[in-house]
C-alpha cells in the first residue's frame, strides 16, 4: 500500500498521504513516491524506520508522566535561552493575526546535549539539556536520549531519498558542511482536552510552516493535525492528517523549500483540539548551525533562478524561535 485511507473527521476531509517504507529494495520506487509527496503537500508517512514499537510507547509513557506533574514542578525546567526545557500553556504564538492568546499546548524541548565546558556550547542551540530529577521520572532522561538517538538517523534516511529526489547524490546532505552536527531538536508536546475554535482564535497550535529540514512526527491516536495544501487559497482548505500507528508523519521544512527554490513544499499546517488531550513528539532535523541555505544546483535555471537570498541556518532558525515565543522576561517577572 503506498497511501494511507481518507477518513472524514468531524466533516473535515482526511488527506491521502504516500507511505515510504524505508526497509523497501526499491529505492527508485521510494524516491517516486517521496517526490511525489513533495511536490503535492510536503506530507508523507514512514514506516518500517527502525525504531522499535516499544520505545515509541514507553517515549508516550514518558511524556505522559511529565506533562501529569504538578505545574510548579514542571516550571523548575522552563525553557532557557537554548530552548532547553518545559515551555508552558500559551507559550508560543504561531499565528498571531489569527490567535487570541496562544497555542493552547505544554512541551518540552530535548537537544543536542553538550557540556557547558564544551566550546560548541557557545553556539545558539547546542548545550546541556534539562532533565527532570531522576527521583521524580526515573529512567526519563534514557528513554529521550534513546529515542532521540534513533528519530535521528530515521530523518538522516529520509534526507537521502530528499536528494535523490533532487537530483543530488544520495549522501549530499550527509557531508560534513551541512549535516555534520546538525541541529537536532526533539519536543514533546501535549494539548489539552479543548475544543479548538478558529472563528474565536483558539487553537491547539496556530497555522504555520516548520522552521527547519524536515519535522517527523509520532502521535497517539486522537486526530488533530491538520494541513493546507494551498495557502494562498481563499479561503483556506484544511484536511486531516490520520495517526497511523508506529509510522512518523514527516514534513518539510522551510529551509528545504528556500533549498529547492520552492520546487519541495514547506506546507502550512495547525492543530484542532477536538475535547480529548492529545500528545505528540516532533523531531526537528535542521542543518550545522553555520550551515549557508542557499539554492541547490539542481533548482535553478535562467528560467528559474533563486528565489531567495542565501542565510546561515542559525540565523534563520533564531529568529524564527524568537518571533514565535515569549520573551523569558515575562516569566521572571511572573515569579519576582
Amino acid at each position: 500500500m503506498d497511501d494511507a485511507n481518507a477518513v472524514d473527521v468531524a466533516g473535515v476531509p482526511a488527506s491521502t498521504l504516500n507511505l515510504i517504507d524505508l526497509s523497501s529494495s526499491d529505492i527508485r520506487r521510494s524516491v517516486s513516491l517521496l517526490k511525489q509527496a513533495c511536490l503535492d503537500s510536503g506530507f508523507f508517512y514512514v514506516i518500517n524506520h527502525g525504531v522499535n514499537q516499544d520505545l515509541m510507547e514507553e517515549v508516550f509513557v514518558q511524556s505522559r508522566r511529565f506533562f501529569g506533574l504538578p505545574l510548579s514542578e514542571k516550571m523548575k525546567l522552563l525553557r532557557n535561552e537554548k530552548h532547553r526545557g518545559y515551555t508552558p500553556l500559551f507559550d508560543q504564538v504561531l499565528d498571531p493575526a489569527n490567535q487570541i492568546n496562544g497555542d493552547y499546548k505544554e512541551g518540552y524541548y530535548i537537544g543536542v546535549e553538550v557540556p557547558e565546558d564544551d566550546p560548541r556550547a557557545q553556539k545558539p542551540h547546542f548545550g546541556p539539556n534539562l532533565w527532570p530529577s531522576e527521583d521524580i521520572l526515573p529512567r526519563w532522561r534514557q528513554t529521550m536520549e534513546k529515542f532521540h538517538c534513533q528519530a535521528l538517523n530515521v530523518a538522516k534516511a529520509v534526507t537521502r531519498i530528499i536528494a535523490l529526489a533532487l537530483d543530488l547524490e544520495a549522501d549530499f546532505f550527509e557531508k560534513p558542511e551541512i549535516l555534520g552536527e546538525p541541529i537536532a531538536t526533539l519536543r514533546l508536546l501535549h494539548y489539552e482536552g479543548l475544543v479548538s475554535d478558529p472563528f474565536k482564535g483558539i487553537y491547539g497550535a496556530g497555522a504555520h510552516s516548520d522552521f527547519g529540514f524536515i519535522t517527523l512526527l509520532a502521535t497517539d491516536d486522537v486526530p488533530g493535525l491538520q494541513i493546507c495544501k494551498n495557502k494562498d487559497a481563499k479561503p483556506l482548505k484544511w484536511e486531516y492528517v490520520q495517526p497511523m500507528r508506529g509510522a512518523f508523519i514527516v514534513n518539510l521544512g522551510d529551509m528545504l523549500e528556500r533549498w529547492s527554490n520552492c520546487i519541495f513544499r514547506s506546507t502550512l499546517h495547525r492543530v484542532i483540539g477536538n475535547g480529548q488531550e492529545r500528545y505528540s513528539i516532533a523531531s526537528f532535523l535542521e542543518p550545522n548551525h553555520d550551515c549557508l541555505i542557499e539554492c541547490l544546483p539542481t533548482c535553478m535555471s535562467e528560467e528559474n533562478p533563486p528565489k531567495f537570498p542565501p542565510v546561515q541556518c542559525q540565523t534563520y532558525l533564531s529568529q524564527r524561535l524568537d518571533d514565535t515565543h515569549a520573551d523569558l522576561n515575562v516569566y521572571r517577572s511572573e515569579g519576582a
